[in-house]
């Protein structure tokens, strides 16, 4: 039982970090049809931050003791939200509107912006940097004798939660997202009745570049970062976003933890390797039963 548990959780963990790199992929592809393979970028920019803050900026302020309480970290998350949304704004407004409609040039031209973002990493250190976690983050809640949780994966699953939570009331609850949410399910009729549509997008994008930048914050706690740290998660955020639906809150959110339990569970059964491969498979397989994903969006033909 206590193997299962661990699993399950295992399972919760990578289904937390899956989602939150998927978030921000949800607003750009799922809502705005913008195939932005500078997500992955985006990643590594609120890594940086956090390690920009915890080396420079906590030291100067508090000194090396009070560094060490991390304080710091907590507030180098919603400055990576900023930073990364500015940086989405930026990109929006110079590059991205000009490319709407043209799926295969803004692959192409997100893609070199990624790499453009790489190379600027690499210029400042082209080795993986570590970044010291907060000390009331080391060790675990011990469940039973065998069976402890870690404070970091527990950490991580409950910014997720914070995030799905602040991103339904802005959906939901809030006017700018009603007008988000009608100007991605038909945007003639929403700027026909005065909606300002640009204004939309660009906020949007902006959006999800903040949660890249919040999910790239939230890595720091895993291991080491680098210029390659959103590479590895970029694959897995478009399967998410993919298999869960289109532009779909909640298929999202149930794609990324079913993906996390499948491929732990696989993994304990076979191989790391052949674990992902076997999750691969199986997505293909079920989208092939439902091309839309697991909760498509209803609306009028």
């Amino acid at each position: 039982m206590e193997v299962v548990l661990s699993q399950i959780f295992n399972g919760l963990s990578l289904g937390s970090i899956l989602l939150l790199a998927a978030l921000g992929l949800a607003f750009s592809f799922g809502l705005m049809k913008v195939i932005n393979m500078a997500h992955g970028e985006f990643i590594m920019v609120g890594a940086y931050v956090t390690y920009f803050f915890q080396m420079f900026l906590a030291p100067a302020v508090l000194g090396e003791n009070g560094a060490k309480e991390g304080w710091f970290f907590i507030l180098s998350i919603p400055a990576a939200f900023l930073i990364t949304g500015a940086l989405g704004y930026v990109l929006e407004m110079t590059l991205i509107r000009r490319l709407y409609g043209l799926p295969l040039d803004t692959l192409l031209a997100t893609w070199g912006i990624g790499l453009m973002l790489q190379q600027i990493a690499r210029s400042y250190d082209s080795r993986n940097v570590p970044v010291t976690s907060p000390d009331w983050l080391s060790g675990g809640l011990w469940v039973s004798e065998t069976l402890s949780l870690p404070y970091k994966r527990l950490f991580i699953i409950g910014l997720v939660i914070l995030c799905i939570i602040g991103i339904y009331f802005y959906l939901y609850r809030s006017s700018q997202g009603r007008r988000t949410r009608a100007v991605m399910q038909n945007r003639e009729i929403a700027s026909a009745l005065g909606v300002a549509t640009r204004r939309v997008d660009v906020l949007t994008f902006a959006l999800g570049a903040g949660l890249a930048g919040i999910a790239g914050s939230a890595l720091t706690l895993l291991g080491q970062i680098g210029p390659q740290l959103g590479t590895g998660y970029i694959v897995d955020a478009f399967m998410v976003v993919v298999l869960g639906g289109v532009g779909s809150l909640p298929g999202t959110v149930i794609a990324a933890f079913t993906i996390g339990l499948f491929n732990t569970f696989l993994e304990m059964s076979t191989t790391a390797t052949l674990g992902k491969v076997l999750v691969f498979v199986l997505i293909i397989a079920f989208l092939q039963w439902r091309p839309n994903g697991l909760m498509a969006l209803r609306s009028r033909t």
